[in-house]
């Protein structure tokens, strides 16, 4: 017959992840503390992929351009 695993003794000085007083160290949370999120009621969508590239063709034009202004600066002297 298999033995019943009993609850963890629920004496504070005893019990694991525990500070003095009560508190959690960091790093010591409940294992259902993960699920707060799980009961939202919209889902989200990620961003387009097209979206993305616009943004990076912006950054490399801008990129270029201040990147020109400092090259033609030094021509010109």
């Amino acid at each position: 017959m298999a033995r019943q695993q009993q609850p963890p003794d629920p004496d504070p000085d005893r019990t694991p992840g525990l500070d003095p007083g009560g508190g959690v160290p960091p790093g010591e949370t409940p294992p259902d503390s993960a699920s707060a999120t799980e009961a939202t009621t919209f889902t989200t969508r990620p961003g387009s992929r097209s979206a993305k590239w616009i943004w990076l063709v912006l950054l490399a034009v801008v990129v270029l351009l201040v990147a020109g202004f400092f090259v033609f600066r030094v021509v010109i002297g």
